[in-house]
């Protein structure tokens, strides 16, 4: 087996913060990639379009970096090509792909009441997944 293929299965990947964007070094760290690799997958996969603000810098939403860790899987994982990947990518719409193969992850604990509910966050939350849902 590949050495470098096998290495990248062990790294267990953080869990997504609930953030509304993220830079392009917080999601090379959330998805075990580097930042020049997340620049040449914006280039290879047309769903990939990361916000772009002042100074050219690029800002990921949450569903974007479901699709990056979606496609690091395609890629490193599952061995395929990169116009493999963008072909399965296709083939199921990007979203559908990212949703469906995503784990089934325990209940979360309820939490007291103590902190106020940030309706903000819940609303953009709602609006990202409607996104992925289109």
């Amino acid at each position: 087996m590949n050495e470098r293929i096998s290495k990248t299965e062990l790294i267990a990947l953080p869990p997504i913060p609930a953030k509304r964007y993220f830079t392009i070094g917080e999601v090379s760290e959330l998805c075990g990639v580097k930042p020049h690799v997340l620049r040449y997958w914006e280039q290879e996969f047309s769903q990939l379009k990361p916000v772009k603000r002042r100074g050219n810098r690029r800002y990921y939403q949450h569903h974007e970096v479901l699709l990056i860790r979606r496609i690091r899987e395609l890629l490193y994982e599952q061995g395929f090509t990169i116009s493999g990947a963008r072909n399965k990518l296709d083939s199921r719409g990007a979203a559908h792909a990212a949703i469906d193969d995503l784990p089934l992850l325990p209940a979360a604990p309820l939490l007291p009441q103590e902190e106020p509910l940030d309706r903000e966050w819940v609303r953009n939350e709602l609006m990202a997944i409607l996104h992925l849902l289109k």
